[in-house]
């Protein structure tokens, strides 16, 4: 029978999505992961609301087949919004977007776990306003490793004069996010982005790469700088990551973060307990000496 959460009809709520969580393993049935999502909606739409989607979607659950959807198809709830974008080739093309709990809820409905997200507002498209680096280690590196990477870099952006807010990604990594004044450009962004990881590797190559061949991530972590690209996107805050144990993408404090084992150390119990706590997230500017001193650097 269906069930009504957040006004909207979940058909077959009794579907376990998630077959290894909850008390005894019970499982995390279809209408629980949508009242996650409708609890947790007022913390996570403050990054995820009004922007463009990516949904990693799986409508029989971990069990069935998934795949990534970015242009909302036929039958969509209205409580998911849409939008055209202007593409690369200079097509328009539709665009999901939430601005609600009902648009979470929603996405799940259609059998939604993760939600993907922009680094631009749909209000100013063309003004990104997050510096996302994601480090993604090599198969043979623990968590000590990532998270030593983590303080780091953190350290880097803070001698250029920036401040990240760091995010378990639920998965084997961890997000390095800086939140921006929507005062540049997605090329402005892009050469940041890149110039960074790049001085980053070039430092010190035994630790990091910036190439995307797994040959050469051997014994490295990889910095993805391309999250800062048009139409690229990263998982959102707060999201339920489509693997076992339903760990959830968790902004973490600095302080915090040293003591933590892995990247999915939370669940969505924990996810709704801490919410932002520790966690700053002040809009800051990537200004003319930052580009300068990181060219600089580059160069020498």
């Amino acid at each position: 029978m269906a069930e009504r959460i957040e006004g909207v009809t979940i058909s077959h709520p009794e579907r376990v999505i998630f077959a290894d969580v909850g008390p005894g393993k019970a499982g995390l049935t279809k209408a629980g992961l949508a009242r996650y999502y409708q609890r947790i909606a007022p913390l996570m739409l403050e990054e995820a609301a009004n922007r463009p989607l990516s949904l990693l979607r799986l409508p029989e659950g971990m069990a069935g087949e998934r795949f990534f959807q970015k242009h909302p198809g036929k039958g969509f709830p209205k409580a998911i919004r849409q939008m055209q974008i202007t593409e690369s080739d200079g097509e328009d093309a539709a665009y999901a977007y939430v601005t609600d709990a009902a648009g979470l809820v929603a996405a799940v409905q259609m059998g939604t776990v993760e939600f993907h997200i922009w680094p631009a507002r749909r209000d100013r498209l063309e003004r990104p306003d997050r510096l996302v680096f994601d480090l993604d280690p090599d198969e043979g590196l623990g968590f000590d490793a990532v998270r030593s990477a983590a303080l780091s870099l953190r350290g880097r952006l803070l001698d250029l004069g920036l401040e990240p807010w760091a995010m378990l990604t639920g998965g084997k990594g961890v997000h390095l996010v800086v939140p921006l004044r929507r005062n540049l450009g997605w090329e402005e962004l892009k050469r940041f982005a890149r110039g960074f990881a790049t001085l980053c590797a070039r430092e010190e190559p035994d630790r990091y790469t910036v190439e995307l061949a797994k040959a050469s991530r051997k014994g490295r972590i990889f910095i993805d700088w391309l999250r800062n690209e048009r139409g690229s996107t990263a998982v959102a805050p707060f999201s339920v990551r489509a693997r076992p144990g339903a760990p959830v993408a968790a902004p973490v404090g600095w302080d915090e973060l040293a003591g933590i084992k892995t990247a999915r150390a939370f669940g969505i119990a924990a996810a709704q307990e801490r919410g932002w706590a520790g966690v700053t997230r002040e809009r800051q500017s990537l200004t003319r000496p930052m580009f300068a001193a990181l060219e600089k650097a580059l160069a020498d």
